[in-house]
């Protein structure tokens, strides 16, 4: 096994890099689908949406910077194309949606598509004895459920 100078297996770290960049990419995703909505919501519910709205984005863009920077970490490099995002993202694609429920409903299924990546990469860090990038999908997890447990509860629908 070649070990990297970092200390973990130099082939596992290669593929969590992978992993790693299809996850930026789909955050890049939600990250743009969150300022569209937050640039577009209308009705009765705008001024607090269009606050809750940035507070997502503003800590979307933070956890892009952390992923690439973990890719790098790894060795690998970080995607940063919008030719590679669209490619490698699974997130719905949000476009026009001023509607309060309807961009309630596209975070709930972008954080959900986020969340099963996350997992993947969970396991996989879990496997390769990456303390860090299993520390740092534990933590988006544990964030990300709550947030989907309080938008369910906003559109007053079950987890």
């Amino acid at each position: 096994m070649k070990v990297n100078s970092i200390g973990l297996d130099a082939e596992k770290s290669a593929g969590l890099s992978r992993d790693l960049n299809v996850l930026l990419a789909n955050f890049q995703r939600y990250y743009q689908n969150l300022r569209g909505i937050h640039w577009n919501i209308k009705g009765k519910r705008f001024f607090d949406l269009h606050i809750k709205f940035e507070e997502l984005y503003t800590d979307a863009n933070i956890k892009v910077d952390e992923i690439a920077e973990r890719i790098l970490t790894l060795g690998g490099v970080p995607l940063h194309t919008f030719e590679d995002y669209a490619e490698h993202s699974k997130v719905p694609i949000g476009k026009n949606i001023s509607g309060d429920e309807d961009a309630i409903r596209l975070i709930v299924a972008s954080l959900t598509q986020l969340l099963v990546l996350e997992r993947e990469i969970l396991n996989t860090s879990g496997e390769a004895n990456d303390e860090g990038t299993n520390s740092m999908m534990s933590d988006f997890i544990t964030e990300q459920e709550k947030t989907v447990w309080m938008m369910k509860a906003w559109l007053a629908e079950q987890i």
